[in-house]
C-alpha cells in the first residue's frame, strides 16, 4: 500500500500546477464577454462609418439601407463573441508542452444551451419579419405605374414600354413615377440590377419575375447584370436616365414616331430601293437595331448609342452590304482586330427575318454618309 499511495498523489495531481482547469479557477467568462462588448461596439462602428453603397436614386433605398445597418448591427456582434470566445479559449487554455494526458471531463451546460439557441432563433426571426415588412411595402402595387419589360440576351438589354408601343436599348424613366418591371431572357440566366435603385431580380428563362421601383433622383445609371452569363458577362450593361416628366414624355413621341415611321413599311418595303422606301427602311432599321439591344454593344450616333463592347458602328471598315451582313449572321467570320470572338450573339441569322435583316443593313450603311 505504501507503493501506491505516492502513484494516488500523482494521480490527484494531474497536469502541471499552472493549468487553469486543475486548480479550480473557473471559466474567466465575465472576462472574454467583456472583450467581445468592446471589441463588438468597434466593429458596429467601423462597418456604420463605411459608405456600403453608391448614390440612392429610388425611394425605397432609404429603407433597403437602414435594413442592410440594422443586419450589420446584429451580425457583428455575433460574430465578434463567437470569434472572441473562440481564440482566448484556444490561446488560454492550450495544452502546455509535453502534455500529452486527455482534458478534463465537460458535462454540458442545459441553460447555456439554451440561451444560445433561443436568443439567435429570436434575432434571425425578428429580422426576417423586419425585412418582409420592408420588401412587403416595396412590392405593393402602385397607382399610375409605368410597366417596362426588360429583356436579356446575350450580352445586351433591350426595354419595352408596351403602352407606349416603344421599344429601346436604353431605359428611360420619370421621375417620381412608380416603375412596374417585367423581366425575362432570350437564352440563359442573367440578373437586372440598377445599384443605386438597391433593387434586382433575376431573368430565368421561361419565367417573367417582377420587381417596382420608383426613381427619385435625376441621373444616368448603369443597368449591370449580375448573373455569370458567358464570356461577355461583364460587358453586360445598359444606361437608365431618370428625367423630368416632360423630358420623359418628349422622348417616348420621339420614338413612337420612329416605329410609326417603320411599321407602316409593309413587308417588303424593308428591302425597296426607292427614294421613300429607302427612308422606310432606315426607320425600320433603327427599330430593328434598338429591338435587339444592338446600342448596348456598340456606338452608333444615329440611334444614340454609345456601346463599347463590340466595334464602333460609325466607322466600319468594310461599308458594303455584304461584309455588314455576313458580321449580323456569321459574327465569327471576320473579327475586327482587338476584339474578342464569341461575345456577339450568335443567332440573329435565326432571329431576324429577311427583312428585317435587310433594313438594319440599309440602316447602317446610311449611317457611314
Amino acid at each position: 500500500m505504501s507503493e501506491r499511495e505516492p502513484i494516488a498523489q500523482d494521480t490527484a495531481k494531474g497536469p502541471p500546477e499552472g493549468d487553469p482547469r486543475i486548480r479550480g479557477e473557473k471559466h474567466p467568462v465575465g472576462r472574454m464577454i467583456g472583450i467581445g462588448v468592446i471589441a463588438s461596439l468597434i466593429g458596429i462602428g467601423i462597418t456604420l462609418l463605411i459608405d456600403w453603397f453608391p448614390t440612392p436614386a429610388s425611394d425605397a433605398a432609404g429603407d433597403i439601407d437602414t435594413l442592410y445597418d440594422v443586419l450589420l448591427i446584429c451580425s457583428v456582434p455575433v460574430f465578434v463573441l463567437v470569434m472572441t470566445i473562440a481564440i482566448y479559449s484556444v490561446v488560454r487554455f492550450r495544452a502546455k508542452p509535453g502534455d500529452m494526458g486527455d482534458g478534463p471531463p465537460i458535462h454540458g451546460n442545459t441553460r447555456l444551451e439554451i440561451i444560445w439557441v433561443t436568443v439567435p432563433f429570436i434575432m434571425v426571426t425578428a429580422l426576417a419579419i423586419y425585412g418582409w415588412i420592408i420588401l412587403d411595402d416595396i412590392e405593393a402595387k402602385q397607382p399610375n405605374e409605368l410597366v417596362v419589360k426588360v429583356t436579356g440576351r446575350q450580352f445586351a438589354w433591350s426595354f419595352e414600354y408596351p403602352k407606349e408601343k416603344v421599344t429601346s436599348n436604353e431605359l428611360v424613366l420619370p421621375v417620381d413615377r412608380p416603375v412596374d418591371f417585367r423581366i425575362n431572357t432570350e437564352d440563359v440566366i442573367h440578373s437586372f440590377w440598377v445599384p443605386q435603385f438597391r433593387l434586382k431580380s433575376d431573368a430565368v428563362p421561361g419565367l417573367t419575375t417582377k420587381v417596382r421601383v420608383t426613381p427619385d433622383r435625376v441621373g444616368d445609371w448603369e443597368v449591370v447584370c449580375t448573373e455569370l452569363c458567358g464570356f461577355g458577362h461583364s460587358a453586360m450593361r445598359a444606361f437608365v436616365r431618370v428625367v423630368p416628366k416632360a423630358r420623359y414624355e418628349a422622348w417616348i413621341a420621339r420614338r413612337g414616331q420612329q416605329a410609326e415611321g417603320g411599321g407602316g413599311s409593309g413587308g417588303g418595303s424593308a428591302g425597296g430601293g426607292g427614294g421613300g422606301g429607302g427612308q422606310t427602311a432606315s426607320a425600320e432599321g433603327e427599330q430593328v437595331f434598338n429591338a435587339n439591344g444592338c446600342g448596348s454593344c456598340h456606338t452608333l450616333k444615329a440611334a444614340d448609342a454609345s456601346g463599347n463592347v463590340g466595334p464602333d458602328l460609325d466607322n466600319i471598315s468594310k461599308a458594303n452590304a455584304a461584309y455588314i451582313k455576313e458580321s449580323i449572321t456569321k459574327p465569327g467570320a471576320a473579327v475586327v482586330k482587338g476584339y474578342a470572338d464569341g461575345i456577339m450573339p450568335q443567332d440573329f441569322a435565326s432571329k431576324l427575318s429577311a427583312s428585317e435583316l435587310d433594313a438594319l443593313v440599309k440602316y447602317l450603311l446610311e449611317a457611314q454618309q
